[in-house]
C-alpha cells in the first residue's frame, strides 16, 4: 500500500493576513509502470526563480513529471519498494514513459533505474534504508542521512524487506558536460570581440591628442 502524506500549504486571506489554504493527504500520486510500489508523490512545483506566492491554486496539480520545469522546483515524497518486488521484470522505458521522463534512463546500463537528469537533489531519506549507487561506488543511507544528487547518473536499490521512503526538492540545473564547455568558450570569445571593438577608439584618441598637440606648435611659427 503506497504511503500517502499530509499536506499543509499556507497563503493569504483577501485582507493580507496568513492562513492556511490546503490541509489533507496530498493528492497527486503516480506509481511508475513497471515498478510496481514505486509511487511519486508531488507535493509543490515553482515554474520560475523568484518564485510566485500569489493565489491559492494548488501548483502541484498537473500531470507528475520527473524533472521541474526550468528554473524551477519540484517537492515530493518517492517510496521505493524492495527490490524483489519488481527487479528482473522492470521495463525502464516504460517506467520513464509514465513520468514524463523517457529521456532520462541510461540506455547502455543493465540497471533498469540508472537515469539522470539535469537537476540539483537535495533527498532526505525519512523512513527505511536505501542504498544510492553512482556510475563508482555505491553507498547505504538511512533515516536523517541527505544526500545532494548533482546532476549524476545514479540508481536505488531497497535491499531489505521494508520500503524506504524518501523527501526530495529538485532544482533546475544546467546540464553537466557539453553545454557547459560550450558556454565557456562562449565566453572566452566575448572578451577579444570587446577588445577588438575597443581599438579603434583607442587608436582615434591618440590621434586626437597627437593633433591637439601639435597645433598649438604651428600657430607658434606662424
Amino acid at each position: 500500500m503506497i504511503w500517502r502524506v499530509r499536506r499543509v500549504v499556507t497563503g493569504h486571506t483577501p485582507e493580507g493576513r496568513s492562513t492556511f489554504v490546503m490541509d489533507g493527504q496530498a493528492p497527486n500520486v503516480v506509481e511508475m509502470k513497471s515498478m510496481p510500489g514505486l509511487a511519486l508523490t508531488d507535493l509543490w512545483e515553482t515554474t520560475r526563480a523568484p518564485a510566485s506566492n500569489e493565489g491559492d491554486a494548488d501548483a502541484a496539480a498537473r500531470p507528475v513529471r520527473l524533472e521541474p520545469p526550468r528554473s524551477g522546483t519540484i517537492v515530493r515524497i518517492v517510496e521505493f519498494p524492495p527490490d524483489t518486488m519488481w527487479r528482473g521484470r522492470a521495463d525502464a522505458r516504460e517506467a520513464f514513459d509514465s513520468i514524463q521522463a523517457a529521456h532520462a534512463p541510461d540506455a547502455s546500463s543493465s540497471d533498469p533505474m540508472m537515469h539522470k537528469t539535469n537537476t540539483v537533489d537535495y533527498i532526505i531519506v525519512l523512513r527505511g534504508e536505501i542504498v544510492a549507487i553512482m556510475d563508482v561506488g555505491e553507498t547505504l543511507l538511512g533515516p536523517g542521512d541527505v544526500l545532494i544528487q548533482r546532476g549524476t547518473n545514479h540508481s536505488w536499490s531497497v535491499r531489505g524487506d521494508e520500503p524506504c521512503i524518501i523527501a526530495a526538492v529538485l532544482v533546475s540545473a544546467a546540464p553537466v558536460g557539453g553545454a557547459a564547455k560550450r558556454g565557456t568558450k562562449r565566453a572566452g570569445k566575448k572578451p577579444a570581440r570587446r577588445a577588438a571593438r575597443a581599438a579603434p577608439g583607442k587608436s582615434a584618441r591618440k590621434v586626437a591628442r597627437k593633433a591637439a598637440r601639435k597645433g598649438p606648435a604651428r600657430r607658434q611659427r606662424r
